[in-house]
């Protein structure tokens, strides 16, 4: 019996298997997907929607109204589209590298590898940016205090964060998983308490010349697509979500039990992130988001430093520095984890086998030292995101999907359809987007 025929008799025998599994009914609503839903949108909205109002209003109203039409087409169909790659796979039980490697073979399974792992670190070193320059406002304007030294500062954060995180992962990744509930309801409440504070400064289209890049309406599309497709974006847990789909809902259920709990997730998701942002925007003008920019805070550091309000003076910056925090070391985890396969793997391949510790060591001086430059080099935040975090999670997100749409037989169903031009376009405009000298 040669492989080929095996395998044949092997998918014959998962779908008996399958077929004479009762699975629950994929078209009503179970407890199971209360418990996803709210994990998808607890992952979906992370420290990046605090830099989503900044180039939102910095534009003006133009650019605003276009962050709020394309916020939900975005978030949804190009997770969409990452779900159907992924559970359409032989190998979905592996996730999204496995998926990959089903697809496009071992090269392609190690290319893929690299550009999630830069995808994912590049994130981890904005976030040390942010952080810095989060704490260093909060010393300086709420406590009152003189300046420390950058280089001191961000050192003393960096290697708090990782020490803590290294001696202690799973408790502290449960902590930051509880925190992820009270920050959003945290920036709902910021949203409503900014009410009183709301102006027409916004409302005008003539603002559109506040942008940064000065290029107008057409430019305006290329300063908000990087941020949309960065601060909605929570691809990593798509893999463990269909996964489960699949086990409860079994293959047959599992595209309409996704597309049920993502549609009611991203409906979620968008009305609480756009509710914050407009509030953040009204409560400002373009000038204000203007010079948050310059200044690289988060729009919560910015509220607190100018407005009068004492509940907003203190709350937000301690909001921020929490959501930051809680987004770094999620993210290291990441960034942990796919480091340590790749010296394996690439270790194994030159005949060699380092221990854990020589790993989890290298990896160590590795974050410390390229985290703490960065956060004392205070390279702009948003810039990072335009260059180089948003097109690594374009590629992923958008472009990846729909190759393998447009390659893979499995996929052939999903071909035709006018979401997914949209998905690509995207990925494509923010991937130009990242190329500044273009425009």
């Amino acid at each position: 019996m040669n492989g080929n025929t095996a395998r044949k008799l092997d998918l014959i025998d998962e779908s008996i298997v399958e077929n004479s599994k009762q699975f629950p009914d994929p078209k009503k609503w179970h407890k199971q997907d209360t418990t996803w839903a709210l994990s998808l949108f607890g992952t979906a909205i992370g420290a990046g929607v605090l830099f989503l109002p900044i180039n939102a209003g910095a534009g003006g109203l133009f650019s605003l109204l276009l962050i709020t039409i394309l916020a939900f087409p975005v978030m949804f169909f190009s997770h969409r589209a990452l779900a159907k790659m992924i559970y359409s796979s032989e190998n979905a039980e592996e996730g999204i590298t496995g998926t990959v490697r089903s697809y496009f073979g071992n090269t392609a399974s190690k290319v893929f590898n690299i550009v999630f792992f830069l995808s994912i670190y590049t994130i981890v070193l904005l976030y040390s940016v942010a952080l810095t320059n989060t704490a260093n406002s909060f010393i300086v304007n709420q406590l009152h205090m003189p300046a420390p030294p950058r280089a001191i500062l961000s050192l003393v954060l960096v290697l708090g964060l990782i020490t803590i995180l290294n001696f202690g992962q799973e408790i502290t990744v449960k902590v930051m998983s509880t925190l992820v509930y009270p920050f959003i309801a945290s920036l709902l409440y910021i949203a409503i308490s900014l009410i009183p504070n709301w102006n027409t400064s916004m409302l005008s289209f003539s603002s559109v010349s506040a942008g940064s890049t000065g290029t107008g309406y057409i430019g305006m599309i290329f300063l908000v697509l990087p941020i949309i497709v960065f601060s909605f974006n929570h691809s990593p847990i798509i893999s463990p979500f269909v996964i489960k789909q699949r086990a409860t809902y079994g293959i047959e259920g599992t595209d309409a039990k996704c597309a049920q709990i993502q549609k009611f997730t991203y409906i979620l998701t968008f009305s609480v992130v756009m509710f914050f942002v407009w509030s953040s925007c009204l409560s400002l003008t373009p000038h204000d988001l203007q010079i948050a920019k310059e200044q690289n805070l988060s729009i919560l550091s910015y509220l607190a430093n100018r407005l009068n309000s004492p509940l907003i003076t203190i709350a937000a910056p301690i909001i921020a520095l929490v959501a930051i925090t809680k987004s770094f070391l999620g993210h290291y985890v990441g960034v942990y984890e796919v480091m340590r396969d790749i010296i394996l793997e690439t270790s194994r391949a030159r005949g060699k086998n380092p221990s854990e510790k020589t790993i989890k060591y290298s990896i160590l001086v590795f974050a410390v030292l390229t985290c703490w430059y960065v956060a004392y080099a205070n390279p702009s935040i948003l810039g990072i995101i335009d260059s180089l975090s948003a097109p690594l999670v374009a590629a992923i997100l958008c472009i990846l999907p729909m190759i393998a749409i447009r390659k893979i037989p499995a996929l052939a169903k999903y071909r035709g359809k006018l979401s997914n031009v949209f998905v690509l376009i995207i990925g494509l405009l923010t991937i130009i987007a990242s190329i500044k000298g273009f425009f």
